[in-house]
């Protein structure tokens, strides 16, 4: 096989390490490492951060991309080795090959025929419309009328695998943090629950469609795992491109005030006076453009898509920093009053100095609050883009494009609804944990709600 680096690629891995260094360092702060303990003093933080780096680790093993090596072909030279055009991942080999088996069109989950009639042929060649069998589902079956019955034997295995997979995982971990103050044991149990998930999706997809199959016969479940990675990627990119940005100008606008406020207000008034579906979908098709007219700089289509996906998370940062920049030159301005900013003043004390010791430490609460918010906001704000058509490419797997493409088959007599709800199911965990943690990233780090704490505690 060859290894391919896609851009997303070398951003995903440089932004967990970028991310690690960030929290290493945080630790060295007191006050910070208590801010944290009490997020993860709660049974319901150590569940959303689990879930989160659930996702974050699917997303990783997704973006490990390489292309297999073809079988030489005969008169080629000795020793040159061509490869496959399709654009493979260490996810799609530990899901078994889910990827690979498709159908002629749509099929219900844990169906044994296809959902549409086809016109078939019997034996003595006269023609009949009948509901064909699937080619990779209950092929195994003897007797297809047994098929629930096998279902239920084959999770029953796949969940005790499951189960000896989850000892073995947390096992380690018990030894090493049974004495630990935060309650461990509600991220045991959320870990026990998705390996066991995981083993018996796997196992199970080997003889069935869980979710079914959508209108090309791919896989609804395996696009609704690889969407996790676009999800991921693209929440987060975006809002660390938009947080730089926001920062910057907020709190120059809050501290130098003038003629520097002036302008980062107009600037910040007028972007927001822009319709922002508008500026993406503009932003979004003059990228689309280039690619077009450039399509020697991309070896494999998956980086055309790739770089449209980069595009985007880019113009949805660049575009959604106005808020945030609010806030910031607003909380600037009262900082910049307080005393001990005053009293540095009068000791001389350079702007830089007052700008990263008293300026910067008292809005990391803003920037952190902001950070978990906005994520959950762009993972949504992409299947909305999908939807109306300006989001990620159509060849690149996303809870979008599933979104789009199940327009038409929401008015369909029998309605099809397994893709819609595949991708509605993997996006709303995701978007639940993020919300839960951020309501307690806001409780622990926001100083107006640690008042509010003590007070009522004091009553």
């Amino acid at each position: 096989m060859k290894p391919l680096l896609l851009w997303s690629d070398a951003l995903i891995y440089l932004l967990v390490i970028s991310l690690c260094l960030f929290f290493l360092r945080l630790r060295r702060d007191p006050q910070t490492r208590e801010h944290w303990r009490q997020v993860f003093s709660t049974r319901i933080g150590m569940v959303t951060m689990t879930l989160i780096l659930v996702y974050v680790g699917i997303a990783l093993l997704d973006s490990l991309h390489f292309r297999r090596a073809l079988d030489p072909v005969a008169g080629s030279p000795d020793g040159e080795v061509f490869y496959d055009g399709k654009v493979s991942s260490v996810l799609d080999v530990m899901l078994g090959g889910m990827g690979e088996r498709f159908e002629r069109t749509y099929s219900a989950p844990f169906a044994l025929d296809s959902f549409e009639k086809q016109d078939m042929q019997d034996e003595a060649g006269q023609t009949y419309r009948d509901f064909p069998p699937l080619k990779h589902a209950g092929q195994h079956l003897e007797q297809p009328e047994h098929r629930w019955r096998d279902v239920l034997t084959r999770s029953a295995s796949a969940l005790l695998w499951g189960l000896l997979l989850a000892a073995l995982v947390i096992a380690p971990q018990w030894l090493l943090l049974r004495r630990s103050p935060y309650p461990w044991s509600a991220s045991w149990v959320t870990q026990a629950v998705v390996i066991c998930l995981a083993v018996w999706l796997v196992s199970i997809s080997r003889y069935y469609h869980v979710l079914g199959t959508d209108l090309g016969g791919a896989d609804v479940a395996y696009q609704s795992i690889k969407g996790i990675r676009t999800g991921v990627l693209l929440g987060t990119l975006a809002t660390l491109i938009m947080l730089p940005i926001a920062v910057t100008l907020g709190v120059m606008a809050g501290y130098f005030k003038g003629w520097v406020d002036d302008v980062v207000q107009y600037l910040y008034t007028t972007l927001s006076s822009i319709p922002g579906i508008l500026l993406i979908a503009a932003s979004v098709l003059l990228f689309q453009v280039y690619i077009d007219l450039n399509p020697d700089f991309f070896s494999v289509g998956l980086q055309k898509a790739d770089a449209r996906f980069l595009a985007l998370c880019f113009i949805l940062g660049v575009t959604s920093w106005s808020s945030l920049c609010r806030l910031i030159r607003a909380e600037t301005l009262k900082i910049s009053q307080l005393g001990y900013v005053q009293a540095a003043h009068a000791f001389g004390v350079s702007h830089r100095r007052i700008l990263t010791r008293h300026i910067l430490p008292n809005v990391t609460h803003i920037i952190l609050i902001t950070f978990v918010l906005d994520f959950s906001a762009l993972v949504l704000a992409e299947a909305v883009l999908s939807y109306i058509g300006v989001g990620i490419d159509p060849t690149m797997a996303s809870w979008g494009n599933m979104i789009n493409g199940a327009r038409a088959e929401l008015s369909r007599e029998p309605v099809v609804w397994w893709t819609l709800s595949g991708a509605f199911f993997f996006m709303f965990v995701l978007v639940l944990a993020a919300n839960l943690f951020s309501d307690l990233v806001r409780d622990a780090f926001d100083p107006r709600t640690a008042k509010l704490a003590k007070g009522s505690a004091a009553a």
